[in-house]
């Protein structure tokens, strides 16, 4: 049977992948962010995961705001990176996943669950600065990705408790999967950002350390904050905390955090990382 063996959480700011092409790692600036992945990449070499599954948003690349769906999932055999204009270099097709893929969409469909079945599919800096980060020169031929794409862009958006149980709907599918597969799931972007407006910079130290402790141990005391809190609480962009949500529900009840990385500011962000392995 597969099984998911840690979760993986880490910010997909488009920045990033700039400073990853110009070899900016070592500055002042950029240091204290990279130096919080070696550790995520020794758990990833000496567990060789299988599998990813990367909860992300997509940020105009495939789904704009005239078309926007709630959740939408990749079946396809292998995903591309487009041109998005933000000055970042596109990077190799990504080898996708088929069986696992759309066992979960069968199993999510079973569960009431309404999602987007994407068998092509462009994908942006939300999924591939993950993968640059934990695979450097762009070292993840031997990884399969599973993308599950949320909506933090259009309002209305989903509930912290709605992409939860996302995730352990998702976790129930890779459990009964009649294959000997080790699956690590991504969640990605934010913390606290807000890109625009009145409060543009704005960041929320608090908050996103709130939340990093919550997500190890007890993630249902999150579900009391509304999409409008997120704003309120961690800018226009917090409700990109849904993907780490949708992370969390995917790992067993009780975790080890063998990892975390908390940095500010990151191109505006609060940028936080963290490994958390399934007991």
């Amino acid at each position: 049977m597969a099984k998911i063996i840690g979760g993986i959480t880490t910010s997909h700011i488009p920045a990033i992948g700039r400073a990853i092409t110009l070899n900016l790692q070592e500055t002042p600036y950029w240091k204290p962010f990279f130096d919080g992945y070696p550790p995520i990449r020794q758990w990833l070499g000496e567990k060789k995961p299988d599998i990813v599954v990367l909860f992300y948003n997509d940020h105009g690349l495939e789904f704009f705001l005239n078309k926007k769906p709630t959740f939408s999932i990749g079946v396809a055999p292998q995903y591309i990176s487009d041109d998005e204009g933000w000055g970042i270099a596109t990077i190799p097709p990504v080898k996708g996943e088929t069986e696992l893929s759309w066992h979960i969409c069968n199993t999510l469909v079973e569960d009431e669950f309404d999602i987007t079945i994407c068998q092509e599919m462009k994908v942006d800096h939300g999924l591939t600065i993950p993968l640059q980060l934990m695979w450097p020169g762009n070292t993840y031929g031997h990884i399969k990705v599973i993308p599950v794409c949320i909506n933090c862009e259009q309002h209305p958006m989903p509930s912290l408790k709605r992409c939860f149980n996302l995730g352990r709907s998702i976790a129930k599918a890779i459990e009964t999967f009649d294959k000997d597969l080790n699956v690590v799931v991504f969640g990605t972007g934010g913390m606290s950002h807000q890109l625009d407006g009145q409060r543009a910079g704005f960041i929320n130290k608090p908050f996103d350390l709130m939340c990093m402790n919550k997500i190890v141990n007890e993630p249902e005391d999150l579900f009391q904050y509304s999409v409008r809190d997120l704003v309120e609480q961690a800018g226009a962009q917090g409700p990109e905390l849904n993907m780490w949500m949708g992370m969390r529900g995917a790992l067993n009840g009780k975790v080890t955090e063998l990892h975390r990385n908390y940095h500010i500011p990151i191109s505006n962000t609060g940028a936080g990382t963290m490994l958390l392995e399934n007991k």
